[in-house]
């Protein structure tokens, strides 16, 4: 985080620049996605979206809903559980965020993106993992790193105290920790971690239902551009910062689009799995200028939610209000 940028006027002078508070928490020191046009080749660090779907993934499991039916007739409207890579192609390191159930077909996305690094029989596919919460969607997708499966060299996994906690002493977790296939690493809420010299990283503290973990999201800041990841949050009013804010500080906005509305799940109580309905963030981002709405990309869709499918009503409304929904394989600079 740069001193003088919108992300640290909206933080304060408490995110530290370039400071890396980040330490291991429980080894006792231990050590064909196509990209659009315009970006290829790209010069300097990017991010490329893996996944636009909820944690149940698109289609669901047992889902005969009309949305499901058409993804399964129709493969090509599938899309992966959420997560996004972070590559820099000047010595091909990449990072990435969330590890979704859909890990397997999602490395295999990312081959088009860098490589793995380090040599051995199995190389850590990353150069890390950067966690925002404990849910099923985005970290069950570490387990394919243990010797059941990949069997990787070790890789750091970043998240707050709660969630390397959780991870140390929580199994089947734990086995990957003991074994040294990940190597938990604490980060602090408004801390940057350094990647390079010119591309870090921010926790932002979330609210979100907190069975195991607290939540974060991410700002991820490069040469140039930044990029905000938040997945989940509860209602945008919680946020401590103004969501409104985060999206003037930064270049893109990926955010919480988990539910269009509040029918889309007759005889649930909505209350009890609260997230921002679309129609919610349409109205509260309307007065914002139309460059400012322009940022904000719509991701982790419900199996439910009709802006799956491009031509719906509910699409159109958000083409129309200036915003936009995520498409998995998009690619942003930094």
């Amino acid at each position: 985080m740069r001193r003088g940028s919108p992300l640290w006027t909206v933080l304060g002078r408490a995110a530290l620049v370039g400071a890396t508070l980040v330490g291991v928490t429980c080894l006792g020191g231990a050590p064909k996605v196509t990209p659009l046009p315009d970006l290829e080749p790209a010069a300097g660090p990017y991010v490329v979206v893996l996944g636009v779907a909820q944690d149940g993934g698109y289609p669901q499991l047992a889902c005969d809903e009309e949305l499901c039916r058409a993804a399964r007739s129709d493969p090509s409207r599938a899309r992966h559980v959420v997560s996004l890579l972070l590559v820099d192609p000047r010595d091909g390191a990449r990072w990435l965020f969330d590890a979704s159930p859909d890990l397997a077909a999602q490395v295999e996305l990312a081959r088009a993106h860098g490589a793995p690094q380090g040599g051995g029989a199995r190389p850590r596919l990353f150069e890390g993992v950067f966690l925002t919460h404990a849910h099923a969607g985005h970290y069950l997708g570490l387990w394919q790193l243990g010797r059941e499966a990949y069997g990787s060299a070790t890789m750091p996994v970043y998240g707050t105290r709660r969630m390397t906690t959780f991870l140390c002493e929580h199994g089947p977790w734990s086995l990957l920790v003991d074994a040294a296939h990940i190597e938990p690493r604490e980060l602090v809420p408004g801390i940057a971690v350094e990647l390079r010299p010119d591309l870090r990283v921010t926790a932002l503290q979330v609210p979100h239902r907190a069975e195991f973990t607290d939540t974060v999201a991410y700002v991820i800041e490069g040469p140039s551009r930044s990029v905000l990841y938040l997945p989940d949050i509860d209602k945008w009013e919680r946020l401590a910062t103004p969501i409104e804010g985060l999206v003037r500080a930064v270049d893109v906005a990926y955010l919480d689009a988990t539910f269009y509305d509040g029918a889309e799940l007759p005889g649930r109580d909505m209350a009890s799995i609260p997230h921002p309905f679309v129609v919610e963030s349409l109205a509260r981002f309307a007065p914002l200028e139309a460059v400012e709405r322009a940022k904000v990309r719509f991701l982790h869709l419900n199996h439910t939610n009709p802006l799956l499918d491009p031509s719906s009503e509910a699409s159109r409304s958000v083409r129309a209000a200036g915003l936009a929904v995520a498409a998995q394989g998009e690619m942003q600079r930094l």
